[in-house]
């Protein structure tokens, strides 16, 4: 409400990285975060719950899903004007309709009503105790272009490259005027034995994982069990952990000699003491962080005019 979101970041209670900025890929694992972040809410403040705007096909169904798993009180859905594709998601229509992962309740099948037996006066009462509770309060805008999906995707896609660069301000000494430019700020040293590594969007053979991890953006996370090297190189995970994410960071670059990651991140060092797990996802650096670097002569790093988009 105060603004967009860069202008205000604040450090969440709880949160994880999910790695992209759509869960078609993985719903499962969708559903798996937005429970484990549910669960340290205690209830004594109201909370509001921001969905997506995916709403068409299993967008929709997702939504059925997060609507029935985390009981809301009220439902607001703002509609769009001259657009009758997602139907009034009222507690009746929720309760029986299937999500993408949760089924829906059966219309109730009741015998032919026997006035000697009380039974059957039952069935429909007993098949709706679970029915959600809330109240859906139903808006229907009529200004013109309202909910233009194209434009959204643009907006968001800036937004999101603000939200890093204002993220990525925190690394700034605030008693010194001038923009300092990220290759002249010290990195920490992280030692690969010291976290695991995992990319969470594509499989990547080991051969080429610290081709990807370089010049990369992090999430950097805590998992509960403890990071064991067998070898010199890095500790690999097999599967993708929904663990807490404390902050992000830039792999700045990786020494293979000493075995050493080299990040940029402004997570307090109290915080980074948690840190044992770096996660890669499909969010990249926005192309003005590499390209309009201050103070750099010769070949930009990490950046090249010459190549064959016929690959």
């Amino acid at each position: 409400l105060p603004g967009p979101p860069f202008t205000h970041q604040q450090t969440p209670r709880k949160m994880v990285y999910y790695g992209q900025t759509s869960c078609e890929q993985d719903t499962e694992r969708y559903l798996d975060v937005v429970k484990y972040v549910f669960s340290c809410y205690k209830k004594e403040v109201p909370l509001i719950i921001n969905t997506m705007g995916w709403v068409k096909g299993e967008g929709l169904l997702l939504l059925i899903d997060i609507i029935r798993l985390l009981s809301p009180s009220h439902v607001v859905q703002m509609d769009v004007c001259d657009w009758k594709a997602m139907p009034p998601l009222s507690p009746e229509h929720v309760h029986l309709s299937a999500g993408l992962h949760t089924k829906g309740k059966q219309q109730p099948k009741c015998k032919q009503l026997d006035m000697s037996t009380a039974e059957s006066w039952k069935c429909s009462e007993e098949e709706d105790v679970s029915a959600p509770q809330y109240k859906l309060l139903y808006i229907h805008p009529e200004f013109p272009r309202a909910g233009v999906a194209g434009e959204a995707r643009v907006h968001s896609g800036i937004l999101r490259d603000m939200s890093i660069l204002g993220y990525l301000g925190h690394l700034q000494y605030p008693d010194i005027g001038a923009v300092l430019p990220l290759h002249s700020l010290v990195p920490y040293q992280v030692p690969f034995s010291a976290v695991a590594l995992r990319v969470i969007h594509t499989d990547v053979a080991p051969t080429n994982i610290m081709y990807a991890v370089n010049a990369s953006w992090v999430g950097l996370c805590c998992i509960p069990d403890e990071v064991r090297c067998q070898t010199d190189g890095p500790v690999l995970l097999t599967q993708t952990p929904v663990c807490d994410c404390l902050g992000f960071g830039i792999v700045r670059g990786v020494d293979m000699e000493k075995k050493l990651y080299h990040i940029l991140t402004p997570v307090p060092p109290e915080n980074l003491r948690l840190v044992n797990c770096l996660l890669l996802g499909n969010i990249t650096i926005p192309n003005c962080v590499l390209v309009s670097q201050p103070g750099i002569e010769g070949e930009i790093p990490y950046v090249t005019s010459d190549y064959n988009y016929s690959i």
